[in-house]
């Protein structure tokens, strides 16, 4: 009894051990990166390579908010994910509700209709929509990157599924009680998919954030690239810094890990809800 319990203590530690490797190995990338932006000018590419910085320096980020001018750019990617995401969590989720609870004609045929463009590639719809995008004039500016992102069939499909399991005898009480559907909406669906929402705002502002093939055919004025696309223009100029190339990167990182940080309890309720419901 004694021996199997200690064989289970073992394969606990092991198991513990090689997680927590798998976790070092995988943070090992983001921690030099970091590293590597408070290297001097060189230093990165010196062999054998150095993993922390001789003498750390704040120089590679004061040159691309003050020399190049990134901080406009910061500006813009967060001015266009932050719009995205909450906007497209709105519509989303009340396009959700409205196909998993709401009765009306043809509810289920148009799901499906809809469902269908999950298989479809996004670049298939980049020139038509492209060509839309010019007849209203919004080339070349920051509505045309917004207005694509404001609603997902993705987004949809996922509050959809997740909003099907909120009883109906619930939702008929709220109306027997005289309670409007928005009111239904912001007091008794909202609460209960919170989790699946605060997934789907980091998968939004995490796609948002980081999209670099739109925002490049759509925007042709450098003051309103986004920061993925600025410093993609950058790489041609500066490829042999790598010091300054990892500052650009550690700031196209950060915010991404603040929102995730922030949100990660619902996030990991929402993964957790979806892996039962799955």
């Amino acid at each position: 009894m004694q021996s199997a319990r200690q064989r289970q203590q073992m394969i606990r530690i092991l198991l513990y051990a090689l997680l927590i490797i798998g976790a070092v190995m995988a943070m090992l990338p983001m921690i030099w990166m970091v590293s590597a932006s408070l290297m001097p000018s060189g230093e990165a590419s010196t062999y054998p390579p150095h993993f922390f910085p001789s003498r750390p320096t704040l120089d590679h980020y004061r040159d691309l908010f003050i020399r190049l001018n990134l901080g406009r750019n910061l500006l813009n990617s967060a001015f266009v994910a932050f719009i995205v995401t909450f906007v497209s969590l709105l519509i989303n989720s009340l396009a959700g509700y409205a196909f998993a609870k709401m009765r009306f004609k043809g509810r289920d045929r148009v799901f499906r209709i809809l469902s269908a463009g999950l298989i479809l590639p996004t670049q298939v719809a980049m020139l038509p929509l492209f060509l839309l995008l010019k007849q209203m004039h919004l080339i070349n500016t920051y509505w045309g990157v917004i207005i694509p992102g404001l609603a997902s069939i993705f987004g949809i499909f996922l509050v959809r599924q997740y909003a099907l399991s909120i009883p109906d005898e619930m939702l008929d009480a709220a109306r027997v009680d005289g309670a409007s559907e928005f009111r239904i909406f912001r007091s008794i669906v909202v609460p209960g998919i919170m989790p699946i929402l605060a997934t789907l705002s980091i998968w939004t502002f995490l796609a948002t954030w980081n999209d670099f093939m739109w925002p490049l055919i759509v925007l042709s004025d450098s003051s309103h690239y986004t920061l993925p696309v600025a410093l993609a223009n950058l790489t041609g100029e500066h490829v042999q810094d790598t010091e300054l190339m990892m500052a650009g990167s550690v700031l196209t990182v950060i915010p991404v890990m603040v929102v995730f940080l922030f949100l990660q309890r619902y996030y990991m309720q929402g993964v957790m809800a979806g892996s039962v419901k799955g």
